[in-house]
């Protein structure tokens, strides 16, 4: 098992630009109050730039008072408005960030629900050969970026990156009003050295702590699959080989916890002194304007405010820098990933199929996932209504292909299917879908209850009808020893229940759906010949007035059908019933004896 952290380096070849302005639409269905929020922030910000100038005229006022005027009347001595104004913009910047905060709120949370929602919808849309080649976990981390990138990116620009740049024009439009210019030019080159720095640091720093995660990643995995492969691991007396391995990762890891340590250090005291050296240089040239008698103490006091409510938002830069970084890359996954496009689309002229008999056709159908390895070659195929047709054959024959074409999870390659005469790729794939039922050789279940999960295949339904499709699959059995009975959960993938009872609730569903034509694809393959026996009774009960399509493994459970397909390496080398087969001494009748000679044995 493989543990999913941030362990490659950010995408480099993105174009953030266009990626912000195809997910702008987000943010901007909610402008007016965006417009709003980022008023509040100017305003707080405005407030806070402020009051080191009410802070001046304070200490302004204090310096022009004599010893005995401050001793004598303090109240006097200080201006009351100053105190007040100095009060109420401390209260107003805190006011507005709040506001700024809660206005925001409800952009970024609709935003990312609104994303969280389109990213599961489109990756609903993708084909199947899309999901085959991602893993589980691949995909939720899709999902997951949706819902996080743009908030991120969101949080970061206008909680960090835009009151910073508000408050460094606002800081810098008054001292270069108010004093020489000079001031306005060592403030400039400081913060272009502090930004410069931090950015090339942050940027080195990036590599250590890929390789931190990508080690953290690795002995995660190592940790996790010997245990899940706990029983492997005695067999082999591996225990100590497992425990090397995961050790030597943690020791990789170490080492390069110990480098983003050190990098970090060096960093933090780079920033510290370019910081130092500015407001140092700053400080003494605001003093001599002091001593010279150009600018009062407050003036000094004032810059020196103006210098630290710069310099610590500052100081979080390359946090900030580092985890524009990552949002910036997720974001462009989740653009790219929003990009694919469906392989299996609907076309304008789509219709809705109607099944009336149900009558199914493969013309000469061929179909290869590469080119260069044909999995199906003509293959012509007719299921008259209410018949029962098994396909069988040696594994990788194509039999499973047959059941993914016809719930058209692939377009085939040549050929067509119909149904009823009306050709798939014409139809909606919903209107298709509706019309066929499955029975899978693996049924996954949901982590819900035994209603939910036969529910599944009808939303709608009733109680009565639900239970009623539990009994006609043999179900009552199982459902009476149970304290919740239709509300028992069935855990992960369906877990708690044993391979009969999962088939036996595959079964029920396609009760409840009731659809014409029915597909069981080796629904009885991992079960014992006891289980067996009741389930393919039940199987029996719920095809007798539908097309039926048997993909078998178990050549003794297709023996009625009224009609067996032999295929092999994608064609049809046989087609007859089960005895007629057997006389004709070819494949179905070598892989007839060959299991026999199994039961036997």
């Amino acid at each position: 098992m493989r543990s999913f952290a941030r362990d490659e380096n950010p995408h480099q070849d993105r174009d953030d630009f266009s990626n912000l302005t195809k997910l702008s639409p987000y943010v901007w269905r909610y402008g007016k109050r965006v417009g709003v929020a980022l008023c509040c922030l100017l305003l707080g910000k405005f407030a806070t730039v402020c009051t080191p100038l009410v802070l001046k005229g304070i200490i302004d006022s204090l310096d022009q008072q004599s010893d005995a005027a401050l001793t004598s009347n303090l109240v006097v001595a200080i201006p009351l408005a100053f105190l007040v104004g100095y009060g109420a913009l401390r209260l107003a910047s805190g006011l507005f960030s709040e506001l700024r905060d809660i206005l925001f709120s409800r952009v970024r949370y609709s935003a990312m629900h609104q994303m969280a929602v389109d990213v599961l919808a489109h990756l609903h849309t993708l084909s199947l050969r899309f999901h085959l080649e991602r893993n589980t976990g691949g995909i939720s981390r899709d999902l997951e970026r949706g819902t996080r990138s743009l908030a991120s990116v969101l949080n970061l620009l206008v909680f960090s990156i835009l009151p910073t740049i508000a408050e460094f024009l606002l800081v810098g439009g008054i001292l270069l009003y108010r004093y020489d210019s000079i001031l306005m030019v060592v403030i400039v080159i400081t913060v272009l050295v502090y930004v410069a720095f931090t950015l090339s640091m942050s940027k080195w720093r990036m590599s250590f702590r890929h390789d931190m995660n990508k080690y953290d990643s690795a002995a995660n995995g190592r940790a996790v699959d010997s245990l899940l492969n706990y029983e492997t691991v005695k067999y082999f007396n591996n225990e100590e080989m497992e425990v090397r391995n995961y050790n030597e990762q943690l020791k990789l890891w170490g080492e390069a916890g110990q480098k983003t340590q050190i990098s970090l250090s060096v960093l933090n005291f780079g920033q510290g002194a370019i910081v130092t050296v500015g407001v140092t240089i700053i400080m003494i040239l605001a003093a001599k304007s002091v001593a010279a008698g150009e600018i009062t103490i407050g003036d000094l006091v004032l810059i020196n405010a103006m210098m630290l409510q710069l310099f610590i938002p500052l100081s979080i830069l390359g946090s900030v820098y580092r985890s524009l970084q990552y949002a910036l890359a997720d974001m462009d996954l989740v653009i790219k990933l929003l990009e694919k496009t469906p392989e299996i689309v609907d076309t304008d002229s789509g219709a809705e199929l109607s099944v009336s008999r149900g009558d199914v056709t493969f013309n000469n159908v061929g179909f290869y996932y590469d080119s260069n390895r044909p999995i199906l070659k003509d293959v012509s195929l007719s299921i008259g209504a209410g018949q029962k047709v098994a396909v069988v054959g040696p594994s990788g024959s194509g039999k499973s292909t047959l059941v993914r074409l016809l719930f058209r999870f692939y377009e085939v390659t040549d050929g067509e299917i119909t149904i009823d005469g009306q050709s798939i790729a014409n139809c909606t794939q919903q209107s298709l879908r509706k019309a066929i039922g499955i029975v899978p050789q693996d049924t996954v279940l949901f982590n819900d209850s035994i209603r939910y999960n036969i529910g599944y295949a009808k939303p709608e339904a009733t109680d009565q009808e639900i239970t009623a499709a539990a009994s006609s699959a043999d179900l009552s059995t199982l459902l009476s020893r149970l304290p919740e009975g239709l509300d028992t959960v069935v855990g992960e993938r369906g877990l708690k229940l044993s391979g009969g009872e999962k088939q036996r609730l595959a079964i029920s569903r396609v009760i409840l759906k009731a659809p014409r034509i029915i597909i069981f694809d080796e629904a009885t393959s991992s079960l014992d010949s006891r289980s067996e026996q009741a389930i393919l009774s039940a199987l029996n009960t719920v095809s007798k007035n539908a097309t039926t399509l048997v993909i078998a493994h178990r050549l003794s459970t297709i023996i009625d059908a009224d009609k067996i397909v032999v295929l092999d390496d994608g064609r049809i080398v046989e087609t007859g019933s089960h005895q007629t087969l057997l006389k004709q001494d070819g494949l179905y009748r070598k892989l007839w004896d060959m299991q026999q000679s199994e039961a036997d044995s």
